[in-house]
């Protein structure tokens, strides 16, 4: 019951900000250091990057580097900042931003040319690969191998349009289902209900680390795409922008955002203490070292 208040909450939110985006009167700069609060998007179950622990608490890797964002536009203001926690979904977490319910968005978002339509990113802090996950006992290790099966992912995600074009590349046929959020669509596969879960590979990773039995999974088959994992601003608001970058700009020249990726991926995690066990990838090391905001698209020429 209460799952099902929170996403009507969210529904009402996106629509009262769209009737009076309150962000769009000021920059986002001005309004914060109006209320002294900021309002930063978080994610229940996006694997180590942002994930709840309970009683409106939140953590991971994209949420730590929001932080330390905020303590440096505590210092910028000269002024104490209140982090008010919004948990946003795939569906909704665009819209909260767009109109001003959300200040900061700090899940797991892949930075493409359509979103950047509607919204802004700071500069890449990961890069993502799309993988499969499976069963252990399944014999199930590569896209092909899903012809006839049913494949869940996440509603409102990019996995949604993959998996439609490696159906159309591939020619196969499969069936796909659907979770609201990332932990519903693991539960699809840990149920049995789906034969293989499509996600990022943090997500799928973070999801198997606090499964019930971690073992009885595995991540198999091809790299089905890369993508730029970035926290999400408002649009047409550059003195944030540049806030926000200057930040983790800093953060990859003092490697302390190699520190916190370590302490994330490779090392034990709340609240079970169990390991992600990602290694630090060629990519994202090579986002740290020219720090951009290109979408997608141009991971894709490469």
């Amino acid at each position: 019951m209460k799952r099902h208040y929170f996403h009507l909450s969210s529904a009402i939110l996106v629509l009262i900000g769209c009737l009076s985006p309150l962000a769009q009167a000021a920059g986002t700069l001005d309004k914060i250091n109006n209320s002294k609060t900021i309002v930063m998007g978080v994610r229940d179950s996006s694997g180590a990057l942002s994930y709840t622990l309970g009683d409106g608490k939140y953590t991971g890797f994209h949420v730590e580097i929001c932080r330390k964002v905020i303590q440096d536009l505590e210092k910028r203001l000269k002024t104490s900042i209140k982090i008010e926690y919004q948990s946003v979904t795939s569906q909704n977490r665009l819209p909260l931003v767009q109109n001003g319910t959300v200040d900061i968005e700090c899940g797991s978002t892949t930075n493409n040319a359509t979103r950047q339509k509607d919204v802004a990113f700071a500069v890449t802090t990961y890069v993502e690969e799309v993988r499969i996950a499976v069963r252990a006992d399944s014999n199930i290790n590569s896209i092909t191998q899903l012809a006839n099966k049913k494949v869940a992912t996440t509603t409102g995600t990019t996995s949604v349009q993959l998996l439609r074009k490696n159906e159309r590349a591939n020619g196969i046929n499969f069936e796909e289902i659907f979770g609201k959020d990332h932990a519903d669509s693991f539960l699809l596969l840990e149920s049995g209900r789906a034969d293989a879960f499509v996600m990022d590979g943090s997500i799928l990773a973070g999801n198997i680390a606090n499964a019930k039995n971690p073992k009885d999974f595995k991540i198999v088959g091809e790299v089905l795409s890369v993508e730029p994992i970035a926290i999400m601003i408002r649009k047409d608001d550059p003195e944030f922008k540049a806030a926000v970058d200057g930040t983790i700009k800093e953060m990859m020249k003092d490697g302390s955002i190699a520190k916190m990726y370590k302490q994330w991926f490779l090392e034990p995690i709340p609240p079970k203490g169990n390991r992600v066990g990602l290694e630090l990838s060629e990519n994202t090391k090579n986002a740290w070292a020219n720090p951009n905001d290109k979408p997608a698209e141009d991971y894709a020429k490469k």
